[in-house]
């Protein structure tokens, strides 16, 4: 008989909690036994759909969590969990990570990791003095073409990795469907609480630069501004150059971006051809992620690629985090690289000296990362 996981949930700020939740709802050995949210500096204002009082609302009634707390610390004292997904505002990872992993509870939170590098050791060394597994989701995770990316560079598709970009970017932000005094209100525009579109998109270029380059960054330049967001005090608009021993990665993050123009989310360029992530709209319709693949020199660009991938479907029984998580900690196999400890340390010690850099104008090195993990 498949062991039953006793799950539950602490903080509802960042909306990807509901894509966590359904996935462990969709699992038959998930038994959800509470959640609490956290308190966040400046009341949220809102109860719109994808706010944090949204958010709790869809698991007590669409999941059917039975029980919510108003203390996320009396609930761990009163209950017993297996797995804890939490998703505060990035500012408070640290702080809930470290009481979730004293009571010997696995974590799995959203990405980032955590809003400074100091805060994403602290979960790490919380999670390893406890014994439990830590991981991070990226939702790129979960798109085949992001892993036949990885495959072809390692096969030398494209030879050496040179440099890696990386664009994510969308108009006015999250809750765009807000009136902007209730948008600034909420945490993803407050500074202090790790919002900002430098830790929300950036961080997709971090993880995907050290996955494709394959080694921990050296150093980084950072530049961050809010240019149409002025009802909050976070960044609407980020950029971080990223230097690698013998790679370079360019890393955009925007909240005021109507259409990209340019291929978004991944281009690999290597000493012998460039590999793009990219759509192809299949027979039902939907857009499809593939990769394009391109050996032929050209100044300008306009050329059809040389071939166009679609990647294999993910393995049966690990498509989903839940699944993944649930295989990792029944088979002791680690998690896919995206998601496990020392990567994602890597990748938080990339946006960490980008913050710092945007904050004095200077090139930062990208501290060591994983030294608190032995």
């Amino acid at each position: 008989m498949a062991r039953t996981y006793r799950v539950g949930v602490i903080g509802f700020a960042h909306m990807h909690v509901n894509t966590l939740v359904d996935a462990f709802a969709a699992l038959p050995n998930v038994q959800w036994v509470a959640c609490a949210d956290t308190t966040p500096d400046v009341p949220s204002r809102s109860m719109e759909r994808s706010t944090r009082g949204a958010n709790l609302k869809r698991a007590r009634e669409q999941t059917g969590i039975p029980k919510a707390y108003a203390d996320y610390r009396e609930m761990l004292d009163k209950e017993r969990f297996d797995i804890m997904i939490f998703c505060p505002e990035n500012a408070k990872h640290a702080e809930v990570a470290e009481a979730v992993a004293a009571k010997g509870i696995h974590l799995l939170t959203e990405k980032p990791m955590a809003n400074t590098l100091a805060g994403a050791q602290r979960m790490a060394r919380a999670a390893l003095y406890n014994k439990v597994s830590l991981l991070t989701n990226w939702p790129i995770t979960w798109w085949p073409a992001v892993r036949k990316i990885k495959e072809l560079v390692d096969q030398g598709e494209i030879g050496q990795v040179l440099q890696v970009r990386v664009r994510n970017g969308y108009s006015l932000g999250p809750l765009p469907h807000l009136p902007e005094a209730e948008r600034g209100a909420e945490w993803w525009h407050r500074a202090a609480a790790g919002g900002g579109a430098l830790l929300d998109y950036c961080c997709y270029g971090a993880c995907l630069a050290r996955y494709y380059v394959g080694e921990p960054a050296v150093a980084a330049f950072g530049m961050k501004a809010n240019l149409n967001s002025r009802y909050g005090d976070a960044e609407d608009n980020a950029v971080i150059t990223v230097r690698f021993r013998e790679a370079m990665a360019t890393l955009e993050g925007s909240w005021t971006t109507t259409n990209a123009g340019v291929p978004s989310w991944s281009v690999v360029y290597g000493r012998k051809g460039t590999l793009v992530l990219s759509q192809r709209r299949g027979q039902d319709g939907v857009s499809v992620p593939v990769v394009e693949v391109y050996k032929k020199g050209s100044y300008g660009g306009g050329e059809p690629p040389e071939r166009v991938v679609e990647a294999e479907a993910l393995p049966a029984g690990r498509a989903t985090i839940a699944e993944e998580m649930i295989h990792h900690l029944e088979t002791g196999e680690p998690p896919h690289p995206t998601l496990e400890l020392a990567q994602n340390l890597e990748a938080m010690a990339i946006l960490d000296a980008g913050i710092r850099s945007a904050a004095n104008g200077k090139l930062e090195l990208v501290n060591d990362a994983t030294w608190c993990i032995g």
